[in-house]
């Protein structure tokens, strides 16, 4: 089997539901804007890279890469470094290819980043015609399924107000789920504030987590933590800078909440140093930057540590759910899923079959392959917006 064809898709959902709701800086000038809470760069459509891999034998499989702002950079790199090897290459070959590709640019500094997400969509992609070419599901691949049904946890609750807030949030907990992940970042007090608030709404036993999105230095952090702490808050996400190593492992050692990073990084080699210096209690791999490859490798390495895995899911698409899905079936140290609601209604929109999370759980897809296909009529559509 050799690969004849890669072809690229960098998608814009127009008019999609904007990412952990409205915002302050928003702009109709641009696609894209800082967002002042989290200083990040926001687009005000949903975006992502899909990749088709088609085979001699007629098999194809869908790759995707996280690419919440410019998926065409990713899909550049596939187009222009990689697509001349992989054609004619033989896609069973999985750890081979990724092992050429990110040698190919590692010397030169390129060994995160964009570079990575491209290498993703097409590691996602040969997984998927792996499994059709002898019609088993990845999980399976991957040594076979712990669970079929995936644990998930609602990720924000994208209102304004207290009042809205706790409503939405009430509203979730009667549909069956049990677990909510608040995002924070405000400021300490309002955090702690918000936190308490909705605590005492959803009960004591409900499941409740925080994602700082990297706002707090270690002091901050460690004095927000504490707070929490005494709310039951079950993990405290991204409390400071994604760089800060060491500030991050001061902050696991003084708390006794759970600390979760992990969604900024892209390899075992990155894991690894954070792993040595224990600067997390959870992990936190989004298959969309690591690849399904690099993504078992990072759970095998955390489960050496006695450290879970609770992979990352933000506006990655149906492929990457569905590749999510297959890992997080696969690994012994899974903790729990996101689940974004908002973004799984726009991800079935181009879905052959919808994928499915309800009562908080996603049902793992069964079939050959990933288990899903893409809708390239709705695909198409997109493209042309």
């Amino acid at each position: 089997m050799k690969i004849t064809s890669v072809d690229v898709f960098p998608l814009k959902i127009r008019n999609g539901p904007v990412y952990l709701g409205t915002s302050i800086g928003q702009s109709d000038e641009s696609d894209y804007y800082i967002r002042p809470e989290y200083r990040s760069i926001y687009s005000r459509n949903l975006e992502t890279l899909l990749v088709k891999i088609t085979t001699d034998s007629g098999i194809y499989g869908w790759g995707e890469a996280l690419a919440p702002v410019g998926p065409e950079i990713a899909g550049e790199i596939i187009e222009r470094l990689f697509k001349h090897f992989l054609i004619g290459q033989d896609p069973r070959d999985i750890d081979v290819i990724w092992s050429r590709l990110y040698d190919s640019m590692r010397e030169r500094g390129y060994f995160t980043g964009f570079m990575v997400d491209a290498l993703t969509a097409v590691d996602v992609a040969l997984w998927d015609i792996l499994g059709k070419s002898v019609q088993l599901p990845v999980y399976q691949l991957l040594g076979g399924a712990y669970r079929r049904e995936i644990p998930a946890y609602v990720s924000g609750i994208p209102k304004q107000t207290r009042e809205e807030r706790i409503e939405l949030a009430l509203e979730w907990k009667a549909k069956g789920f049990t677990a909510i992940k608040l995002h924070l970042g405000f400021g300490v007090h309002e955090d702690a504030e918000i936190a308490a608030y909705m605590r005492e709404a959803l009960g004591p036993r409900f499941r409740l987590m925080v994602d700082a999105h990297w706002q707090y230095s270690v002091p901050e952090a460690i004095r927000l933590g504490r707070t929490l702490e005494r709310l039951n808050i079950e993990f405290l996400e991204a409390p400071t800078a994604p760089e800060d190593i060491e500030g991050t492992a001061e902050i696991t050692r003084a708390l006794d909440i759970a600390i979760a990073i992990g969604e900024a990084k892209r390899t075992r080699y990155q894991f690894k140093d954070r792993l040595l210096k224990r600067a997390a209690d959870i992990y936190q791999p989004d298959i969309g930057r690591t690849g399904i490859s690099e993504a078992r490798k990072i759970a095998n390495l955390a489960e050496a540590f006695n450290i879970p895995i609770a992979p990352h899911l933000s506006v990655g698409q149906g492929i990457c759910i569905a590749a999510t899905l297959h890992l997080s079936a696969a690994i012994s140290n899974l903790l729990i899923v996101e689940y974004q609601p908002t973004v799984m209604t726009a991800a079935n929109s181009l879905l052959v079959r919808p994928l499915v999370c309800e009562q908080g759980r996603y049902l793992l897809p069964e079939g050959p392959g990933l288990g899903v296909d893409i809708d390239e009529e709705q695909l198409r559509k997109h493209m042309s917006a």
